[in-house]
């Protein structure tokens, strides 16, 4: 698949007829095949005589997508990934909104500096929501200024890459951002607890001989963070949330009314543990032994780790049932040669700003998901999150995803948007093609 056309925010508002689309939008419910008509970047009943025409047959238009959960490398490693590359893979993955995580180098800590990014984010191909660090320099010692970066645009606070270290310093930080309505992002993981572990803890790592990294590590900082907000008032917002026992957590606490909202990586729904012992199937095959001649992948190596089969699909039904609200890619560009050594020696992180969408529809395809529920969890769920709304109704704004379900691509480096291409799905076919994504009004990829 070409790496396609793509647009800018600032390019002018669009004007469309989408005839014959079959249209299905979160938000009120709607699943229909109709027209869908655009008229200077918002809804209208009727597109004016000249506007483009697209046939929709056997096509899905759906709100934009909202990702949660960025990195962008940028300042630090632009080799890596820019903000324009990371925009232009959103744009290519059907996505409108990223949010970009703020371990950068520097660390996106001052207000001047989530500022710059807006400024250059402005006329990318997407609209690209900053995160600001939870801690000056990202290191879990003093709280930074966070009143001072909402000011200047920030949508919530996170030290992803690690948790926010010890109780009294989570405590202090969702004292503050309870005063401010915007969510402490954390990054669950007990950096006691998870050592030297490189892949999940269990039989797969034991005959691999890799050091386990035990899903204690993760469900102890989930608990101790849900007690914090329920005493604080403060919200919470998990991130790549990957074991069993951190959804049933969740699932409790927003029964008592915590104010708590998570999300779950793409690839944690759908590959599992059995991937780094060489194995390709997705969580919701029937299992197989692994092919030891490619075992020890790095490009597998993610933090946290990737799932047992179990804990996929436990994940798999909290998507379903509404215990986790969004998926969020926690897109993780490296170079190659950062993932071509030993596989506890290779950097933790894979890219998914242009897989994401397709791994969904594989689920679906696969029966562990339902179409409607994906589609929620990647644009209606996630944009309520950061305070963004999303209709396809009369009169809105547009900003959708026009794709084709049925479609299928082979994954190339070559032909990737993303400045990076390390992911062990390069070589596979994966369903699922986007044609058209529109921003704020503007085409911002066509393929």
């Amino acid at each position: 698949m070409s790496p396609g056309v793509f647009g800018r925010l600032t390019d002018a508002p669009a004007s469309l007829l989408l005839a014959g689309v079959r249209v299905i939008d979160p938000s009120d419910g709607t699943d229909a095949i109709r027209d869908l008509a655009i008229h200077e970047g918002r809804f209208v009943d009727h597109a004016p005589a000249d506007a483009e025409r697209v046939d929709g047959h056997g096509l899905i238009a759906a709100p934009g997508f909202c990702d949660l959960h960025v990195h962008l490398r940028d300042p630090g490693d632009p080799a890596t990934e820019t903000v324009e590359t990371g925009a232009r893979a959103a744009a290519k993955g059907g996505f409108t909104t990223i949010c970009a995580m703020p371990n950068t180098d520097p660390p996106a800590d001052r207000p001047e500096l989530v500022t710059a990014l807006r400024e250059r984010a402005a006329e990318t191909a997407c609209r690209i929501r900053a995160i600001g660090a939870a801690t000056l320099g990202r290191r879990g010692e003093r709280v930074a200024d966070l009143d001072g970066m909402i000011g200047a645009g920030s949508i919530g606070f996170s030290d992803d890459g690690s948790a926010i270290p010890t109780d009294d310093l989570a405590r202090s930080i969702l004292s503050v951002l309870a005063n401010l309505s915007v969510p402490l992002i954390e990054h669950a993981e007990d950096a006691a607890l998870a050592g030297a572990g490189v892949m999940r803890a269990g039989p797969n790592a034991s005959r691999l001989g890799l050091v386990g990294w035990p899903p204690e590590a993760e469900w102890t900082i989930v608990e101790r963070d849900l007690a914090l907000a329920e005493e604080t008032g403060a919200r919470l917002h998990l991130t790549h949330l990957s074991t069993a026992p951190s959804v049933k957590a969740v699932r409790i606490a927003k029964a008592r009314g915590v104010n708590v909202t998570c999300d779950v990586a793409p690839h944690h729904l759908a590959l599992t543990d059995a991937w780094v012992a060489g194995s390709r199937r997705f969580a919701w095959e029937q299992p197989e032994d692994g092919d030891l001649r490619i075992a020890y992948d790095g490009a597998c190596r993610v933090n946290p780790p990737l799932a047992s089969r179990e804990d996929a699909l436990t994940l798999l039904a909290g998507l379903a049932d509404g215990t986790i609200d969004a998926i969020a890619t926690d897109h993780a560009p490296h170079p190659l040669e950062r993932k071509l050594v030993p596989f506890e020696e290779a950097a933790a992180g894979l890219i998914g700003l242009e897989t994401a969408f397709s791994l969904g529809l594989a689920a679906v395809a696969g029966g562990a998901l339902e179409l409607p529920i994906l589609l929620a969890a990647l644009s209606t769920r996630p944009a309520a999150i950061i305070g963004e709304s999303r209709s396809l109704a009369i009169g809105a704004q547009a900003d959708l995803v026009v794709f084709n379900p049925t479609a299928t691509w082979r994954m190339y480096a070559d032909s990737l948007a993303s400045a990076s291409s390390n992911t062990p799905l390069l070589g596979r076919e994966l369903p699922g093609v986007v044609r058209l994504t529109v921003a704020e009004g503007r085409v911002t990829y066509r393929s």
